[in-house]
């Protein structure tokens, strides 16, 4: 181990845009890669989404690798790979909410294990969390849709538990969210909501909707060089040797 200055480097962009179906995720994706990259052939969807990233082809010629079940933590590695091999700079996962709940998914391949259900939780955690390690260790950008649907609590109303809605949940892992640069929330309507924002560039900005502009204000802050303020001199010092040469 050994100290070192902290540093501002150029950086890859983890975003994770999460919404219901409809809300223009896939779609929405492809605009914010672009604006990334500003070239559709160094672009790649994962599609889970039984084809669904082919509806926008007129967008331009991106590429697509199809994905089918089963939807195994070691499919979306592999899948991830083949795009690293081929040159892509910016990777979409379109959606990682099947490696959660999807054939042969977490959820599923747990209902099917036999034996304690909490010693099996121990199996496959390592593998979930060996696919979060790929996708924030990999020289891409990284664009990760989630899908979310309405979720419940149940509260007890006059000696009756009724089902109260409480917003959405995301499909997949608690704790994902935590690990992405960028969080995106999308409504119905195909508006922003951002949740988590380590770049600043989103701060307190109206609601807005995905687009190039987007991805373009994304890599102008991943490629920002931090200015090493003990290279440069007080502005007040430079000010008073300024009048002292007058």
């Amino acid at each position: 181990m050994k100290l070192r200055k902290s540093e501002r480097k150029r950086v890859k962009i983890r975003l994770g845009i999460q919404g219901p179906s409809g809300s223009g995720k896939t779609y929405g994706a492809l605009l914010v890669a672009y604006g990334i990259c500003n070239d559709w052939s160094k672009i790649a969807i994962i599609d889970t989404e039984s084809n669904s990233a082919d509806l926008y082809a007129h967008l331009g010629e991106y590429n697509v690798l199809s994905m089918s079940q089963p939807y195994s933590p070691e499919s979306y590695i592999g899948a991830i790979e083949i795009c690293e091999k081929a040159g892509i700079e910016v990777i979409i996962i379109d959606s990682i909410s099947h490696e959660w709940e999807g054939i042969g998914g977490i959820l599923d391949t747990h209902g099917k294990m036999t034996g304690n259900s909490f010693t099996n939780w121990s199996k496959l955690a390592p593998r979930h969390n060996n696919l979060v390690g790929h996708i924030l260790s990999n020289p891409c950008h990284m664009i990760v849709t989630i899908r979310s649907k309405q979720d419940y609590i149940l509260t007890e109303r006059n000696g009756k538990m009724i089902p109260q809605k409480v917003g959405m949940k995301a499909i997949t892992r608690d704790g994902l969210d935590y690990e992405m640069t960028l969080m995106f929330d999308l409504d119905a309507n195909q508006y922003v909501k951002v949740t988590k924002d380590r770049t600043s560039h989103f701060k307190n900005r109206p609601e807005f909707k995905l687009s190039i502009g987007v991805g373009k204000s994304i890599v102008k802050w991943c490629n920002e060089l931090q200015v090493k303020n003990h290279d440069t001199k007080p502005a007040n010092s430079t000010t008073h040797k300024l009048g002292a040469s007058n």
